[in-house]
């Protein structure tokens, strides 16, 4: 192969990694932005919201039992 064949080959090859290269860090950072919070559409805040109902649900069947203890309790 002559030189001109050899730059053209590594023009190519460093062309070709480049563009993976930026194809991974739109990804990552594409990515990675669902994790941060945001104000309501973000996977975190979904989370966040999800365990804060699950936490008001877990305070409501714990009077819910408390109530029917009590109630076996007393009759």
């Amino acid at each position: 192969m002559s030189t001109n064949e050899w730059a053209g080959l590594a023009v190519s090859v460093s062309t070709l990694v480049g563009t993976l290269a930026i194809s991974v860090r739109h990804l990552v950072k594409h990515y990675l932005g669902e994790l941060k919070q945001n104000g309501g559409s973000s996977i975190k805040d979904k989370v966040n919201e999800i365990d804060a109902k699950v936490k008001k649900l877990e305070t409501r069947l714990d009077q819910v039992y408390f109530l029917i203890v009590s109630d076996k309790n007393g009759k």
